[in-house]
Order: structure tokens, then C-alpha cells, then sequence
């Protein structure tokens, strides 16, 4: 039973706040405490976990600059996400948004590091008491793949491969949804390289669909694989829109096949480097979004 049906049930309650919609409006107060909570934990926010600021050369401090964990433009030292909170509320508001309209399908995060979206995403499906969604967690748990520069040139020069702080292990990121009590059945784990396990995925149908593979190759590897299963009225965010080389994917043709007539996927520049791409996939174009 979901938080909504066993606080509908109480008879305290009921007679707290005979008004239905009283109820209501404090049981979505306590669901947004909730998840406030816990997305501070998940960004660092709530204990001011230091971090790295990786556009800046040489040895460095952690320190906390709340300006770059607003921002997501630090690595934390020991959060469990490094998305920073604009992208993170992002995620929030998309994910209640097909919640609230119904839209069909899962969630999948490509690219999860230390799962913190994962995380959050399973915990809006708990707090709205929904059952039939899973979470999809996909990820070499290796790190990043070195480029091909051959086959992909628009990779050239991307060694994020060297940064052994991208490679969280499989077991680190299922420790850290079970210490948010959310590691369950409706939690699915895909391990391995995007090419190898994406187009097999046991996967029907998506209503968000996030990217975070920051190399091209990456990218087009998710996009081919699931954006057709994307539903009409859901969600793709592609978190490294600022990275030349994952734009180019999104902007070149070649996975757009998948797309149907009249489909839209806007680029969403958004303080100029933050929540990236966003689309929202319509049966009819949106309005005032380019067309395919």
C-alpha cells in the first residue's frame, strides 16, 4: 500500500482533516519534505560535502562552493550524485510530470556513477506509491570507455577513461540505494559497455529516458537503443549537452529514424550549460520547438 492509501486510512488523520482536500495538500507537503531531504543528501547539499571543482588544473582542496553544487560543476568527495541541484530538481519535476499525466514506461538513467538520480527517481515512484515502474540503472561500472577515435572521431581527445573516480563498482552503487532503503525489485541494473547491453535491455516501453555518457559514441549507442521505446508525452534529458561531442550526437541525423513524424526534440541551452537538452516527445510537434 502506497503512503497516499495508508494515510487516507487513518482515522486520526480523517478526523484532522475532514476537508479531502486538506489531506491532500498535506500529504503532498509531506512528500515534498521527503524528497527535498533526500535530494540534499543525494547532491551533498545537506552536509556541505566538499568537492573538486574540475575545470581547474593542479592539486586542489575539496572545499564546498554551494554555487557549483547549484550548479552540478563540482565532483563531490563523497555524495552520491554530481549532478548539483538545478538538474536534480529537473529530474524531480519531469518525473512527477508523467507521474501526474500517466505516460507509460520506466526510467532509465545511462551513465549513473554513484547512482544518486537512480536513487532519487526511485524514491518519487515510492513516495507516489507506484508499482509498476521500474528504475533502470545502466553502467560499465568500469568508467568511461577510451575513444574510438577512429571510428568516432568527434571523440577525439575525450580520455575520460583515465579518471579512475568514474569508475564506481556495481556493488558501491547498490550499497548506496540501500542506504536510502530503496534498493528493491523495482530496481533493475544494466552492467556493461552501451553498445553490448542497451539493445537486448528487457525494456518495453520508457516515459524518461536520461543520458549521461558524455562521449559521443556513448550517446548514440543510448539513442539508438531506446528512444524509440520513449512514450509519446515522456521525457529524454541529455545531461552533457555542453560537451561538443555528445551535441553532435543529438544534433546529427543518423538515430533520428527512430523519431516519429512530428516528433520535437528542442535544445534547451538553459544558464548556458546546466540541465542541457530536454525534450518532451509529442505525437505533434510543440509548440514553438523545431521539428525533426
Amino acid at each position: 500500500m502506497g503512503l497516499l492509501a495508508r494515510l487516507r486510512g487513518s482515522r486520526a488523520l480523517r478526523s484532522e482533516f475532514a476537508d479531502r482536500a486538506a489531506l491532500e495538500g498535506e500529504i503532498a507537503r509531506l512528500r515534498g519534505v521527503y524528497l527535498q531531504l533526500v535530494k540534499d543528501c543525494l547532491i551533498g547539499a545537506a552536509y556541505r560535502d566538499p568537492g573538486i571543482d574540475h575545470e581547474q588544473s593542479g592539486p586542489q582542496t575539496p572545499v564546498f562552493r554551494s554555487e557549483l553544487r547549484e550548479s552540478g560543476l563540482d565532483w563531490p568527495v563523497t555524495a552520491h550524485s554530481m549532478i548539483g541541484n538545478r538538474r536534480m530538481l529537473n529530474l524531480w519535476e519531469v518525473c512527477e510530470d508523467v507521474i501526474a499525466r500517466g505516460v507509460p514506461g520506466d526510467f532509465i538513467e545511462t551513465g549513473v556513477w554513484r547512482g544518486g538520480a537512480c536513487i532519487f527517481m526511485r524514491a518519487l515512484l515510492k513516495t507516489y506509491g507506484v508499482t509498476d515502474r521500474t528504475v533502470w540503472v545502466a553502467d560499465s561500472f568500469e568508467g568511461l570507455p577510451p575513444p574510438d577515435e577512429e571510428k568516432y572521431p568527434a571523440d577525439r581527445g575525450l580520455f575520460l577513461n583515465r579518471f579512475r573516480s568514474l569508475a564506481i563498482p556495481l556493488e558501491e552503487v547498490q550499497d548506496n540505494f540501500r542506504a536510502y532503503g530503496l534498493l528493491d525489485d523495482q530496481v533493475k541494473f544494466l552492467k556493461g559497455w552501451f553498445k553490448d547491453t542497451l539493445p537486448t535491455a528487457p525494456i518495453e516501453r520508457l516515459a524518461v529516458l536520461r543520458l549521461d555518457g558524455d562521449l559521443y559514441e556513448s550517446t548514440m549507442d543510448a539513442l539508438r537503443a531506446l528512444y524509440h521505446k520513449l512514450s509519446a508525452g515522456g521525457y529524454a534529458i541529455v545531461d552533457d549537452f555542453h560537451i561538443p561531442a555528445c551535441r553532435q550526437a543529438i544534433t546529427l541525423n543518423p538515430w533520428r529514424a527512430s523519431v516519429r513524424k512530428g516528433s520535437s526534440f528542442p535544445g534547451d541551452a538553459h544558464a548556458n550549460r546546466l540541465i542541457t537538452c530536454l525534450a518532451r516527445r509529442y505525437t505533434t510537434a510543440a509548440a514553438g520547438c523545431p521539428s525533426m
